[in-house]
């Protein structure tokens, strides 16, 4: 083993594997404090309109997107090839999300900058990311 790899795989993939773990379980938890009355009552006006008017099929694609995008990031680190397909599940949980808050939420909140960067750009860059890294992994033979 040199510097650069562990287990025959360069550092990098590990140190991408584990943030973009934690990324998505941080989705995760999300996910379950929305679903929660009380920690709702804490957020931000704007976003309890959101998670209190948003219809089963846009819930129903944020668990597809946060669950689907940490189980990949678990069997990516586990270097399992998988990984690629809960990947693609949770893009098009992201895109599916997204049609609610673009098309609908947003005709009655005005979102800053910064919400847009987080609740739209971020989770659309770091899904297709993933979509691809993994499949690069897989080329380089990191994944199994």
């Amino acid at each position: 083993m040199n510097n650069e790899t562990v287990g025959g795989v360069h550092w990098s993939f590990w140190a991408i594997g584990a943030v973009t773990l934690v990324w998505n379980v941080m989705g995760v938890i999300n996910f379950f404090m929305q679903m929660n009355a009380d920690a709702r009552a804490s957020f931000p006006e704007s976003h309890r309109a959101i998670v209190v008017g948003r219809p089963a099929w846009a819930t129903g694609a944020f668990a597809i997107a946060v669950f689907g995008g940490a189980l990949g990031c678990l069997l990516l680190l586990l270097r399992k090839p998988a990984a690629y397909y809960l990947f693609i599940a949770s893009l098009l949980g992201v895109i599916v999300q997204l049609i609610h808050t673009l098309g609908i939420a947003s005709s009655t909140i005005d979102f800053s900058p910064f919400e847009i960067s987080m609740i739209i750009l971020m989770p659309l860059v770091v899904a297709a990311f993933l979509i691809w890294y993994s499949k690069w992994a897989e080329s380089k033979g990191w994944i199994r």
